[in-house]
């Protein structure tokens, strides 16, 4: 079993910046991936960003060049850091741990909200 937590949402102002971290524990030698996730009301949940344990990188398009996903293997922490926000990515994020095994359902954090408004 892995457990996931979050901190860091919040509101911010369209332009403005904002740093995501999630604390992962548990039996860490069985995820390939850490990363997070978001959703909004009425839709399915979608990749904003992973980092897998050969430090590869994946991102959703929206957001290349603008938010960084950054695993620690020491402190076994992943952080996303946003910038330039646009308010279409107001939505709940999600934590995710992603397994070598295909056949496991990826773990995830309670969800913590960000909202981008002014």
């Amino acid at each position: 079993q892995v457990e996931l937590v979050e901190s860091g949402g919040g509101l911010v102002q369209p332009g403005g910046s904002l740093r995501l971290s999630c604390l992962a524990s548990g039996r860490m030698s069985k995820i390939y991936a850490l990363g997070w996730y978001r959703q909004i009301p009425g839709a399915q949940r979608e990749l904003v960003a992973t980092q897998n344990t050969g430090a590869v990188t994946e991102y959703a398009d929206s957001v290349k060049g603008r938010f960084t996903v950054s695993w620690d293997y020491a402190k076994s922490t992943v952080d996303l850091q946003m910038n330039s926000m646009k308010s279409q990515d107001t939505a709940t994020y999600y934590c995710a741990a992603i397994p070598w095994d295909s056949r496991d359902e990826n773990f995830w954090g309670q969800g913590t909200q960000v909202t981008v408004s002014s």
